[in-house]
């Protein structure tokens, strides 16, 4: 039936969706190695709007340790580097005029686990996000007329199946990225 087959690919849309957002998360933790998605949700106050970094300078990782900031225009470079500043990144940046250098701190034993600690919370929000879009769908599921019940017992166990399938996506990113920062 069209209207169980559009409840379960909406239900399987949230889903991969909440993976996709869970692989931005990881992104933005750092695993001890600079990367210019450390430094991609940082938004720069230029001419009275905030734009993204990305879109006001070049940033590149010339070294493992260091994230360059080359800003197209060079009146940016004030405001580019009190972005930075102000996005709690733990990063001091230092203005040589021209460009902005980034030195990424090797990670403490401490701050790895901070860092896992982190990484462990944006996979239980997801799961949370996932478990809500079974519960959706089968709140969807339950307000159609006219279905039998084994159609639905049915449709009831393939949103289970994905959502069991979800959950150990989840897990599997979430060991890969505690393996990435805990290793040194």
């Amino acid at each position: 039936m069209e209207e169980l087959d559009l409840i379960v690919e909406s239900v399987k849309h949230d889903m991969e969706a909440a993976i996709k957002h869970l692989d931005h998360a990881f992104q933005r933790i750092r695993a001890g190695r600079a990367s210019t998605s450390m430094v991609q949700d940082v938004m720069v106050e230029y001419y009275g709007a905030p734009t993204p970094l990305n879109q006001v300078a070049n940033v590149s990782v010339p070294d493992a340790m260091t994230i360059s900031i080359q800003p197209w225009d060079r009146t940016a470079i004030g405001a580019i580097e009190k972005a930075i500043i102000n996005s709690n990144l733990g990063f001091a940046p230092s203005n040589n005029g021209e460009n902005i250098i980034l030195n990424v701190p090797p990670l403490t034993e401490d701050r790895r686990r901070e860092l896992a600690k982190q990484a462990k919370g944006e996979t239980e929000d997801t799961k949370i996000v996932v478990r809500n879009a079974r519960q959706n769908g089968i709140k969807e599921l339950k307000k159609l007329e006219g279905v039998s019940e084994d159609a639905i017992k049915g449709v009831e166990e393939e949103i289970q199946a994905l959502t069991d399938k979800h959950v150990k996506l989840c897990d599997e990113h979430l060991k890969t990225k505690e393996a990435e920062i805990m290793k040194v």
